[in-house]
């Protein structure tokens, strides 16, 4: 049986509810003392990368289908998904190893104190701001992609074409968002 004919949605649902799952329960377990093998803090910085490489593909994706080239527009979506999927290894694998970083500690204590508050001063509601709403559609854009993907593989291209006008702007919109909280927390890893 070809994918154009099997019901996905139990697989999908499923991965959609695990992933964030794996994340929220990695920022509660106690940190171990084990060595990643490598220097597991350049691992932000190659997610900043991936999702700058993420919303270009998906600029050049809109390109494409808007000019009828369906096999590049087809190649450039396989290819975000498939950076976002060694962005959410990498990502996991981080946040096995290191604590999360806190936006305006500047001495790297764990802690922001009110020093430390008053000099990020309202930066840190931008900050916060940014990155929930990043975090927040983070977790829808899972279902959203895979459906938005699996219909263009089943070739069911009305329903495609319906779900990917949602999908799109906010996966362009979780990617862009990746890079401004990189950028913004970047001073206090």
């Amino acid at each position: 049986m070809s994918i154009k004919n099997k019901n996905l949605n139990l697989p999908i649902a499923i991965i959609s509810i695990a992933i964030p799952v794996v994340v929220a329960v990695l920022f509660y377990l106690p940190r171990t003392h084990m060595e990643a093998g490598f220097n597991v803090h350049v691992l932000p910085l190659f997610h900043a990368i991936l999702n700058s490489a993420t919303a270009i593909l998906l600029l050049a994706s809109l390109y494409f289908i808007r000019h009828g080239q369906v096999q590049a527009h087809k190649v450039t979506n396989l290819t975000a998904v498939a950076l976002s999927t060694v962005f959410l290894v990498s990502y996991v694998t981080y946040h096995f190893f290191v604590p999360s970083t806190h936006y305006g500690d500047i001495n790297h204590d764990g802690m922001v104190d009110a020093l430390e508050k008053a000099a990020a001063g309202s930066s840190r509601y931008v900050y916060y701001f940014v990155l929930l709403t990043h975090i927040l559609l983070a977790i829808v854009i899972v279902p959203l992609v895979l459906f938005t993907v699996l219909r263009g593989l089943q070739s069911d291209f009305a329903r495609h074409k319906k779900i990917a006008r949602i999908t799109w702007p906010i996966w362009f919109y979780v990617a862009i968002t990746g890079v401004v909280v990189y950028v913004m927390i970047s001073p206090y890893y």
